[in-house]
């Protein structure tokens, strides 16, 4: 008997609330194993000059005094309560820290995001439909070569060219002037270009890989060859029958793109010095900042969630048998 969309979405929603319980565990407790300090971060210099009472109170202060599974207990009830703690590094709350870090991060993706699916999307139909062809195996080794390319060495490429010999792009950060109004606006998006050129090249070929096989496996289901005996010409078949089904996996991609892009792409972010989610983690881990490590991984993990949530349910619309 097929169960109702109800039963099926709790199902999810206990699923993946336990997974978030187990993600918070690891998220708290892996940083803390890592060697270092925070308080010598916090106090600097002055920490080797500071006296062991001075160095004591200021343990007692954050809390770093506790054992690790009564720092975990506390941890959990302050985010019951809904607050994320201070940074000891900014002394702000980190809520308000992430969030303004994130609409930062989410102007550069979201870009590189719907860029790069839509253009795997494209080249990898193209591709998979001329498979074997001249066509087919030169972009396959270019977006290959890309995909397997690390993006922040061919971010350090594109600053080299454009930005250091061509000088015809900013060589860092997101604005290059107090500006504002119109002039504000174009003076961003001038220090997007780079950043998000590569970072749609990097999402455009992972995008076009699993698109090209989804494309040529589907190609060889049955129901293909009942349209080209129906006399149905190749655009018809490409587009009512071949994307409908090959769409799924790049469904799942798309998602987990839009999940996982909070964090950014850290090391394209800290090569062009952009202010967003990826350079404050990068930040937060070399200060032994607990506090705002924990909740950017929150913040990312929450994301993920929602967004593997997200894919299961379209999943669903698209293909029922995945509620029985």
């Amino acid at each position: 008997m097929r169960r109702s969309a109800s039963p099926f979405l709790l199902q999810k929603l206990l699923r993946y609330s336990l997974a978030l319980l187990a993600i918070i565990a690891i998220n708290f407790f892996l940083p803390r194993l890592m060697p270092g300090d925070p308080i010598a971060n916090i106090l600097g210099e002055n920490y080797l000059y500071a006296s062991a009472e001075h160095i004591q109170k200021l343990r007692i202060e954050l809390g770093l005094d506790l054992p690790l599974h009564q720092q975990f207990c506390h941890y959990l009830v302050d985010l019951l309560h809904g607050q994320w703690g201070m940074s000891y590094q900014y002394t702000q709350p980190i809520y308000d820290i992430i969030i303004y870090r994130m609409q930062w991060t989410l102007v550069l993706m979201i870009p590189s995001v719907l860029i790069g699916a839509a253009a795997g999307l494209v080249l990898g139909s193209v591709s998979g439909w001329n498979r074997g062809k001249r066509l087919d195996s030169v972009m396959t080794a270019i977006l290959l070569l890309l995909y397997s390319t690390p993006g922040y060495w061919l971010a350090m490429l594109a600053v080299l060219i454009f930005a250091f010999y061509l000088d015809v792009l900013p060589l860092y950060g997101m604005l290059s002037s107090e500006s504002t109004g119109l002039e504000k606006i174009g003076d961003l998006l001038v220090h997007m270009v780079l950043p998000v050129t590569i970072l749609s090249l990097y999402k455009a070929s992972g995008s076009y890989l699993i698109m090209r096989s989804s494309v040529i496996q589907v190609l060889g289901d049955g129901y293909i060859l009942t349209a080209r005996a129906k006399g149905l010409d190749d655009a018809a078949i490409l587009f009512k029958h071949v994307l409908r089904n090959a769409l799924m996996p790049l469904i799942t991609v798309f998602a987990l793109d839009f999940g996982s892009m909070v964090s950014g792409a850290l090391l394209v972010e800290i090569v062009f010095s952009w202010n967003g989610m990826g350079t404050l983690i990068y930040d937060a881990i070399l200060a032994r900042d607990y506090p705002l490590l924990d909740g950017c991984l929150l913040a990312i993990s929450i994301c993920v969630l929602v967004a593997n949530l997200f894919a299961d349910i379209v999943y669903s619309i698209f293909d029922p048998r995945l509620r029985n």
